[in-house]
């Protein structure tokens, strides 16, 4: 992950009701989660949900996948330990207290 990556990922999760829906489709895992569950999940009109799975998806860090007539959305995973992995290593530069602070025991 390079730096202008990071900076767009982090911002879209910088809102209340975008950071709840990435909790809710990692606590989901790799079945995911139909718009309308995520928008119920999350206290929000379908439309506004809709505007937020939108910019999680353009950030990269979630997945959608037509089933029938429903539209499931999953985290990418990977999208989002790259972040994490992008923060410990080069914001970070692989300090030992942050490593530690988070539960790595050895550089990444």
């Amino acid at each position: 992950m390079n730096e202008e990556n990071a900076l767009t990922a982090l911002g879209s999760i910088s809102n209340q009701t975008r950071l709840r829906i990435l909790k809710a489709l990692v606590e989901a895992g790799s079945d995911g989660m139909a718009a309308g569950d995520i928008a119920e999940k999350v206290v929000a009109s379908p439309s506004r949900a809709s505007f937020h799975l939108n910019q999680l998806s353009e950030a990269g860090l979630i997945n959608s996948t037509r089933q029938a007539r429903q539209m499931i959305y999953t985290v990418d995973f990977s999208s989002v330990g790259a972040l994490v992995r992008y923060l410990i290593e080069d914001c970070c530069q692989n300090n030992a207290t942050v490593r530690s602070c988070c539960g790595v025991e050895r550089a990444c």
